[in-house]
């Protein structure tokens, strides 16, 4: 099954991810730190095959955040150092509990990039190269 696009704000979310230092390699798969660090997703990357035990890809069948950060780490997807730092700390499950609203939540944290001196344009011009990347790559799903 070819997984689907994700929301963009999974961009953001997964280079967040990455800043706060939560994507670590652990022989042939990789372990994600939710934003509380209170779960833990195991990620499995073979070509273009791929895995991971999210929400978002294990019942919703889209491209999940933690495989969206692997692939950045492992250099498939673009990465922006300076992006991901402006992204750091943010608490992503809580406040997507709260908004219950991705777009509403996306714009809390533009705002917040803003703040720490990133571009909404400069954003919005790397979350549109990844989602494109993304749908390029024609990520397929495994068990």
């Amino acid at each position: 099954m070819i997984l689907k696009s994700p929301p963009r704000i999974k961009v953001l979310e997964a280079l967040g991810s990455i800043a706060d230092g939560r994507v670590r390699k652990a022989n042939d798969h990789y372990l994600v730190a939710s934003s509380e660090g209170d779960r833990e997703y195991t990620v499995r990357v073979n070509g273009n095959n791929v895995s991971c035990d999210d929400n978002g890809t294990r019942y919703r069948n889209y491209v999940g955040y933690p495989i969206i950060a692997v692939l950045m780490i492992e250099g498939r997807l673009p990465f922006d150092q300076e992006l991901a730092n402006s992204l750091r700390g943010i608490p992503w499950r809580k406040l997507n509990e709260e908004m219950k609203s991705y777009s509403k939540v996306e714009e809390i944290v533009l705002k917040r990039a803003e703040e720490r001196g990133i571009s909404r344009a400069r954003i919005e011009e790397f979350v549109n190269k990844v989602m494109e990347d993304v749908r390029r790559l024609r990520l397929n799903k495994v068990t």
